[in-house]
């Protein structure tokens, strides 16, 4: 497999505060890899400097064999690479139907090249995409008669509707009981069966475990382990960064 994403060398910080300290990270095209750490280890900065809500001092992305740096958040999310975001912030004004069509219209037919759909196509396209994640039937109805893991479903919907090759889903499960824990990991392994490599964020370990086929992991800025999930989670150093010396 090929690196469909490569961060070198990242730094980040605010002010005196470094948040992010020289991060080496790749992920493989298809694979499916967790990002762990502590509250507070850089994990969301990661995330914004990649999506480029924020804009590294330091350092360098690339994605699909092109540099990142000094693109925006929507020309990045053009180019396939897309987010869900722990907080679901859908459209209250809007259906479910049409918060999918937003990301279609926004970000799949901005691109200059590529298929862009049109008409009834674009409809087709958002009841396909709200089936995938069990929302179908609801298609009409508003984001407050959702329940919380409905609107998950909904957040993973609006990102898949940019079509992107990467999904970096931040902490979905979130609040969520033991089986919604379940039916968000079994939606996340379809999308990467699909062909969409997916990058997740995650408190919850089993869930982390279930998922991962490869562990990163951040504490204080620093990438301090990065393999395969069983060898990462008996590391002396992840362990004291969990559960103190």
């Amino acid at each position: 497999m090929t690196a469909l994403l490569q961060v070198s060398g990242l730094g980040k910080r605010f002010g005196g505060f470094v948040a992010l300290d020289g991060i080496d990270l790749e992920v493989l095209q298809g694979e499916r890899l967790g990002l762990i750490g502590p509250n507070g280890s850089g994990k969301s900065t990661l995330v914004n400097c990649i999506c480029g809500t924020l804009h590294n001092e330091t350092g360098s992305v690339r994605f699909d064999d092109e540099a990142l740096d000094g693109l925006t958040a929507h020309q990045r999310t053009r180019r396939g690479l897309a987010r869900s975001f722990q907080l679901p912030r859908p459209f209250a004004s809007l259906s479910l139907a049409e918060n999918v069509r937003i990301p279609i219209l926004y970000s799949v037919n901005a691109r200059p090249s590529g298929h862009h759909l049109h008409g009834a196509a674009i409809d087709e396209r958002c009841l396909e995409l709200l089936g995938m994640v069990g929302l179908a039937g609801k298609a009409r109805q508003m984001p407050r008669d959702l329940t919380q893991i409905e609107m998950r479903k909904l957040e993973l919907a609006r990102a898949m509707a940019a079509d992107p090759k990467l999904l970096i889903s931040d902490e979905a499960m979130a609040g969520l009981s033991h089986a919604e824990v379940d039916e968000i990991i079994a939606l996340l392994i379809r999308l990467n069966e699909q062909g969409v490599t997916v990058i997740m964020i995650e408190h919850i370990m089993r869930a982390v475990m279930e998922f991962s086929q490869r562990l990163a992991v951040l504490v204080a800025g620093k990438k301090i382990a990065d393999g395969p999930p069983k060898d990462i989670v008996r590391d002396p150093e992840v362990v004291r960064a969990y559960l103190g010396e």
